[in-house]
């Protein structure tokens, strides 16, 4: 069963992130032979100020 941790910075829309999870899967059923229904996706989402690059946060930009 393929695991799919997807980490990316709040604020796409609920159509986005939908839209996100389909496209996923289907690369993982393409290229890894697997049933949809045995792909496992995760959306982590992190604040701007939970992630920093170069010393700094986003929110902090």
């Amino acid at each position: 069963m393929p695991y799919v941790t997807v980490k990316m910075l709040e604020g796409r829309t609920e159509e986005q992130k939908k839209a996100l999870v389909e496209k996923v899967t289907q690369a993982v059923c393409e290229t890894a032979n697997a049933p949809k229904e045995n792909v496992v996706v995760f959306i982590e989402e992190m604040s701007k100020n939970h992630y920093a690059v170069g010393g700094k946060r986003l929110s902090d930009q």
